[in-house]
């Protein structure tokens, strides 16, 4: 992961973009690294584990949470950003401007009319696993995988997902847990979910 001070001139903009449009809660802005950079980052851990892909979608974005910490951390990653709320968007496509974040592609949009199908497909803190697979799986290419970010070990959203997961010919084929560095114990996991 690369050190923080790398994500000082992103910060500084999000914080304007933020107080232009409500993208995080006031109370999280001191802790935008810890709780939604960090976080966003912890992809890393999929990757060095699966793989890099080439494209990346991003549902229910938001903020920008994980799409924009990704596209500037891996170039090589082409990362699609989908929201149904236009003014997040818009917040996001001045993000790539003022950074020159090339490899991120905005989008307003439901993500059930967005065409096409990518090799790995984020999602975090939208829904749950059940609702969020339903829109996930038929974006994600076969032998793609779909990373569900999720707040703690999820067995009961994982037995309600079941039937979706059957129905995509998908399955649950890790779960990465990781801490946020903050001083309160928060644990975090990654749902990897691959398509066959």
């Amino acid at each position: 992961m690369e050190n923080k001070e790398f994500y000082n001139e992103y910060i500084k903009q999000f914080l304007e973009e933020n107080s232009k449009v409500n993208l995080i809660s006031k109370n999280d802005e001191k802790f935008i690294w810890e709780k939604h950079i960090y976080d966003s980052l912890a992809a890393e851990k999929f990757f060095t584990k699966y793989g890099y892909p080439k494209n990346l979608l991003d549902i229910g974005t938001g903020g920008g949470f994980p799409s924009v910490p990704i596209a500037l951390t891996y170039q090589q990653i082409h990362v699609t950003a989908v929201d149904s709320i236009a003014k997040k968007i818009r917040a996001i496509q001045s993000l790539k401007s003022a950074l020159n974040i090339e490899n991120i592609t905005p989008i307003c949009s439901r993500i059930e009319n967005l065409s096409g199908e990518f090799e790995v497909v984020t999602s975090r803190a939208v829904s749950s696993l059940k609702n969020i697979c339903e829109y996930a799986l038929p974006k994600t290419c076969k032998n793609g995988y779909f990373i569900a970010y999720k707040s703690r070990k999820t067995p009961d959203e994982i037995l309600e997902a079941e039937k979706t997961l059957k129905k995509y010919n998908a399955k649950i084929i890790d779960i990465i847990e990781y801490e946020l560095p903050l001083e309160e114990k928060l644990t975090r996991n990654l749902i990897i979910i691959k398509r066959g």
